[in-house]
């Protein structure tokens, strides 16, 4: 857990990037792997469907604002200790495929508060004033819960069913979302899905007409996890800012998502990158790797005071190939005021 990096280990890592991102795919086939993102990801789970990720039981370690009891500080004090026992119960080793990496892991840390100006995404102005009067009778799934969670990118439901399954508060209501019809039938025909409790939907985050279910200002809790890497770049600012409009306020965004010099990037070859630090994999799903600043930048323009933003330098070892791997993850909190 929390690695330190040699300056060598750093520099062999930048000048890993520099030759993998030395050669940028075309135009035309960037544009291509935009337009067609919703068939690779609708692929990638028919493939899988729900036996690639594990469930994210480390949820409630990391983010007790998930957890029954909700303990979450309200003061920027997100540090949580923990016993030797819980840390080699609760740590999982992910697993890579295809330059997906599936995370299982833990970290804590404690930053500043950080408040900053918010700034409106033009592209978004259009459609905000009509969608604002959507909902205004009050009645939309989980419109009577005391306890709002959404998860955006929700796949086969490894994070929403371990919540339903672990915090049985009668006022929690989970809505889950995904850009893939076949990733929302899996967590529809789950066994474990109940409609009193949770909203399952199909959602295009980049795309500014797709509604909401619940209006803006109704949620507690937004998480995102290992999604916003998987979306162009440009259009990261404008999916925040809609995002940041559905929490209520002191309504807060946990993310945890991919780092600059992680595995997976590292192990990229010539000729799969887009643009800086973004790559498409082998199946033309395509991934992101984050600085701590960017994804700052990212939530204090859309108004969040920022509570956590943390690096989390892992280093896994699989015995029975000899091999070692360096994981970098960053993990957030940002709060709306």
């Amino acid at each position: 857990d929390n690695v330190e990096w040699s300056e060598e280990q750093e520099a062999s890592a930048r000048s890993k990037v520099q030759e993998n991102s030395s050669q940028l795919l075309p135009q035309d086939k960037q544009e291509e792997y935009e337009v067609n993102a919703k068939r690779y990801w609708d692929d990638f789970y028919k493939i899988h469907e729900n036996g690639f990720f594990k469930d994210r039981h480390w949820l409630f370690t990391e983010f007790p604002e998930l957890a029954p009891n909700r303990n979450s500080s309200q003061n920027g004090d997100s540090v949580h200790e923990f016993s030797n026992k819980e840390e080699s119960n609760n740590e999982r080793l992910g697993s890579c495929e295809n330059g997906h990496c599936s995370l299982e892991t833990k970290s804590e840390n404690q930053l500043n508060l950080i408040k900053s100006t918010p700034k409106i995404c033009t592209e978004e102005l259009a459609t905000q004033k009509s969608s604002e009067l959507n909902h205004s009778d009050g009645d939309y799934p989980g419109s009577s819960a005391s306890y709002r969670i959404l998860e955006v990118g929700c796949g086969a439901g490894n994070t929403v069913f371990p919540i339903l399954q672990t915090n049985n508060d009668p006022g929690l209501f989970v809505y889950c979302c995904d850009f893939s019809t076949t990733a929302v039938d899996l967590v529809q025909n789950n066994a474990e899905y109940d409609s009193s409790r949770c909203f399952a939907f199909v959602h295009d985050l980049c795309n500014d007409q797709s509604p909401f279910p619940m209006p803006d200002e109704s949620l507690d809790v937004v998480i995102l996890i290992f999604v916003l890497s998987a979306i162009l770049p440009e259009k990261m600012q404008c999916i925040v800012n809609r995002l940041s409009r559905l929490l209520k306020p002191g309504g807060m965004i946990l993310l945890r998502d991919y780092g600059r010099y992680d595995l997976a990037q590292l192990r990229f070859k010539k000729g799969q990158c887009l643009s800086d630090n973004f790559y498409v994999r082998g199946d033309g799903t395509r991934v992101y790797f984050f600085t701590q600043d960017e994804l700052d930048d990212l939530f204090t323009t859309a108004g969040l005071e920022k509570i956590q933003n943390l690096v989390d330098r892992r280093l896994q070892v699989n015995r029975g190939k000899q091999m070692t791997m360096y994981r970098v993850w960053i993990q957030c909190k940002y709060r709306k005021p």
